[in-house]
């Protein structure tokens, strides 16, 4: 029997990966150790949305981020207000965006590289001196976006609109880890790769394991992973490309265990 690929992406994204990968020939196992939960909305929370036709630019880093969003909006503003640029890190972001508000975002031209720092490198966020920029994400992550466009001049509030909720492996993913008992790893989170580091022992860390960025790569290494492949962003395309680069192409292993 051929060894799945583990994936760590939850809901309809992690379907969307996971039905890319069977269509390229491999294998796909899920280890359902993290949901998304929206947080519950403050007064300090509403006043934002209230005020969100103050704002002349609004980033949203996720899908999820997206929902939270649109929900939002869905209770305060029956129109859309006008005049404000949306823009996404990464496209699937803004699929959700175009699909649930109608508008148009801006993201990176290339299309493969759904980073902030290739969001950063927009035109349209390279001037924006006085203006009023509002961030929407989880708790955590990082604080590039923030920080940059403070830099640049901004007036940039970031909220969070959800949490990650971290759980172990269920006993058959915690046994996989500890034994290495997969074809490959696929995580694009610094976050989960961090949680899931702590059932990984010598086999795991030795088996191949799929990162979306080279900072990803870099804290692999930190954790002990011998060898990360970086994909070219998070997509499922660049995600599959990245383990087919890893692994033989599906089919040709002579023994790929059970």
């Amino acid at each position: 029997m051929m060894l799945p690929v583990l994936i760590t992406r939850p809901g309809e994204r992690g379907t969307v990966l996971a039905e890319a990968l069977e269509q390229a020939g491999f294998t796909v196992a899920p280890l359902d150790v993290m949901r998304l939960e929206a947080l519950p909305e403050t007064p300090a929370l509403r006043s934002l949305w209230l005020d969100f036709d103050q704002y002349a630019k609004v980033i949203v880093v996720s899908p999820f981020a997206a929902e939270c969003l649109s929900a939002a909006l869905d209770r305060y503003w029956p129109q859309l207000p006008i005049g404000i640029d949306y823009y996404s890190v990464g496209r699937a972001t803004a699929q959700a965006l175009h699909r649930q508000l109608g508008v148009r975002v801006h993201v990176p031209a290339s299309g493969s590289d759904d980073t902030s720092e290739a969001l950063l490198a927009l035109p349209s966020l390279a001037r924006v001196a006085q203006q009023k920029a509002l961030i929407i994400a989880g708790e955590g992550g990082r604080e590039l976006l923030a920080d940059t466009l403070s830099a640049r001049g901004a007036d940039v509030t970031r909220v969070s609109v959800y949490r990650r909720v971290y759980s172990p492996p269920d006993t058959h993913g915690q046994r996989r880890l500890t034994q290495g008992n997969y074809r490959a790893l696929i995580v694009t989170s610094g976050e989960l790769l961090q949680h899931l580091a702590k059932w990984c022992d010598q086999a795991a860390l030795n088996q191949p394991l799929i990162v979306s960025s080279r900072r990803l790569a870099t804290l692999a290494q930190t954790l002990g992973f011998r060898a990360p492949t970086v994909a070219l962003g998070a997509t499922p395309a660049a995600l599959t490309a990245a383990l087919a680069q890893a692994c033989n192409p599906p089919g040709t292993d002579v023994d790929q265990g059970t």
